[in-house]
């Protein structure tokens, strides 16, 4: 599945089969019994690797966001009941019952996307020197494992990032540009917009 956005946070609940997901929170293989976490906006590909898999999605509050990207549940399939009468008794319940799940060791690729969404100003050629990579290679490989290339993974991950903060305080507009890395506020418009589909002033506006 190419890499796509959901406007709304949700957990994907694996309840049959495996696949690998390479998204904003980095990359993962995942089986019946693991949960992706998907905040709102964040992007993602699949690829599945098993010829049938069933991926429960549970929907959360537009805001709701738990911190860990990889948790594990003991039973999804009273998860799955649950959602068959009511998606918010399932929530409550994989919320309350699931626990963090061990994660994978990284390489590179890995490294540079929870690098980029810990720095959003990071320059990709330094890093690119630091490890002793090409800038073409790390282009290349980390296209490979994303679907997208470096720097447009460090745009949308600057994009959401502004969004979050916009949303959730009280800095101003210029100030949240500079702090995400953008050079100008123009510039956090344009990539807010493509994130989202809105403005920051028009989510400005909603929030106060």
């Amino acid at each position: 599945m190419p890499r796509h956005r959901h406007d709304a946070s949700y957990l994907a609940l694996v309840l049959s089969g495996s696949y690998e997901e390479a998204g904003d929170r980095g990359r993962f293989q995942v089986g019946a019994g693991d949960i992706v976490v998907h905040g709102a906006f964040e992007a993602h590909l699949n690829r599945y690797l098993s010829a049938s898999s069933l991926i429960l999605n549970i929907p959360l509050n537009t805001w709701q966001e738990p911190a860990a990207p990889l948790m594990r549940i003991a039973d999804p399939d009273t998860a799955a009941r649950l959602a068959e009468r009511d998606p918010r008794e399932a929530a409550a319940f994989v919320l309350s019952t699931m626990c963090a799940a061990p994660l994978p060791a990284a390489d590179w690729p890995e490294q540079l996307a929870a690098d980029l969404a810990r720095d959003p100003h990071l320059r990709l050629q330094h890093w690119a020197q630091a490890q002793g990579l090409a800038d073409a290679t790390v282009s290349r490989g980390f296209h490979k494992v994303f679907g997208v290339s470096p720097s447009a993974y460090r745009a949308q991950l600057r994009g959401r990032l502004a969004w979050r903060r916009i949303v959730g305080g009280e800095k101003s507009l210029p100030d949240i540009a500079i702090d995400c890395g953008f050079a100008d506020q123009s510039h956090m418009t344009r990539t807010v917009f493509a994130v989202t589909g809105r403005s920051p002033g028009a989510w400005r506006s909603e929030v106060k």
